[in-house]
């Protein structure tokens, strides 16, 4: 088992305890003589973030146990073994800011309740994400 999977059991080790500790907190400790009974939407939430770290924790096992070892799990390695090429970075690409915008305005729109602005949002990020997809994969305009 390797870092990234173990990081992310750990969390939800943490989130299991605090889940625990919330029931109890929240089923029987008193305020003021009265108690309120359970509190359904923390316990959902921590109980769906307990999930997604327990799947993102089994994946990320499944996938490192079927590759070769990383430079990071390496007790030995350099900070000179981790170079090589990360990726492709488009530096000057302005479908990243477009994105970012579109969700803006749908986040809005779905905080507001604009249902025009919702329609707007979603054509917005989904012409940036198409325009992001389709970067490089389009043939060059001619000036």
């Amino acid at each position: 088992m390797r870092a990234t999977s173990k990081v992310f059991y750990s969390i939800a080790t943490y989130l299991f305890v605090s889940l625990i500790v919330y029931v109890i907190g929240v089923n029987y400790v008193k305020d003021d003589g009265y108690m309120y009974g359970t509190e359904w939407v923390g316990i959902v939430g921590m109980v769906l973030a307990m999930l997604l770290c327990l799947m993102l924790g089994g994946y990320l096992h499944f996938t490192d146990s079927r590759s070769d070892i990383a430079p990071e799990d390496w007790e030995e390695a350099e900070t000179e073994d981790a170079a090589g090429i990360l990726g492709f970075f488009s530096p000057s690409s302005i479908w990243p800011l477009c994105m970012t915008g579109s969700i803006a305005v749908l986040g809005l729109g779905i905080i507001f309740l604009y249902f025009w602005m919702i329609i707007l949002g979603a054509v917005l990020l989904v012409t940036s994400v198409t325009g992001l997809s389709l970067q490089y994969g389009l043939p060059k305009e001619k000036h």
